[in-house]
């Protein structure tokens, strides 16, 4: 557990960001992670009266604020309907419901997680995360891009007609992912995302236009071949970088054979 010395309702963002500055002040999201340490905070910001707890749609994107639950996710009618339930089936197996109602999605992002399936999920759809300072950011910039004290306020996920597959193998349906895959299709151009490889998620692009817009079964193998390749893995204590390695090929096999069908 944790020891907070000073509690913070943030009234605004920039409140928020002057205290967060501190080397000894953390952001509050959902506290399922950070409860499984053991440190003393010296001050803790808490965003929840700073409306970051909506999903908003219109003709062009979907914005997902900061405090949105994960649960809140894979309820959602129309993010779920316009993406083929990839956002459903990336949050689905994550613990179980009372967690994912705790859960925040921009604690999983902006901690960029190797283990996180919605930072998977995104890095193959055309979204983009916004901070108080660094302002609109693409997700495929931001994964690598260094830690700091800015403060994420909302994920964007463009609508641009792409359709998505997103699947992951656990050992025990409720546990880290061993392996994610996300595979995206616009037009026809595939983009495909691994995470939990251990390491974070990866963004992998057909740069070689090896699948054709209805692949053959030659180009898919062919293709898994290529992305297993461009990837590396490490083991850990729940598969071997082996393992990880032939998951990889099964796994983007299996989503370019779902996005084909939709």
């Amino acid at each position: 557990m944790f020891t907070i010395k000073k509690y913070v309702v943030a009234d605004s963002l920039e409140e928020a960001y002057k205290l967060n500055q501190s080397k000894k002040a953390n952001i509050l999201g959902g506290l399922l992670w950070m409860k499984m340490g053991h440190k003393t905070i010296q001050t803790a910001i808490d965003l929840s009266n700073l409306g970051l707890d909506k999903i908003e749609e219109n003709d062009e994107y979907f914005e997902i604020g900061a405090m949105v639950r994960l649960r809140d996710l894979e309820v959602h009618e129309g993010l779920n309907k316009y993406f083929n339930n990839a956002i459903e089936n990336c949050v689905k197996s994550i613990v179980g419901v009372q967690f994912r109602n705790c859960a925040t999605i921009g604690g999983s992002i902006f901690s960029r997680f190797g283990f996180s399936d919605p930072l998977t999920c995104l890095l193959a759809l055309d979204s983009y995360v916004k901070l108080y300072k660094g302002g609109v950011i693409s997700m495929k910039e931001f994964v690598n891009m260094p830690y700091d004290n800015d403060i994420l306020e909302k994920v964007i996920i463009k609508k641009d007609n792409r359709k998505i597959s997103y699947m992951s193998h656990r050992n025990i349906s409720t546990d880290f992912p061993v392996l994610t895959c996300a595979v995206s299709k616009l037009g026809d151009k595939f983009a495909v995302a691994v995470g939990a490889r251990p390491q974070k998620a990866v963004l992998v692009l057909d740069e070689e236009n090896i699948l054709s817009c209805d692949p053959t079964k030659d180009e898919i193998e062919k293709f898994a071949d290529y992305v297993e390749g461009k990837l590396t893995f490490g083991s850990n204590m729940r598969a071997s970088k082996d393992f990880r390695s032939h998951l990889c090929k099964v796994l983007v096999k299996r989503c370019i054979n779902e996005v084909g069908g939709m």
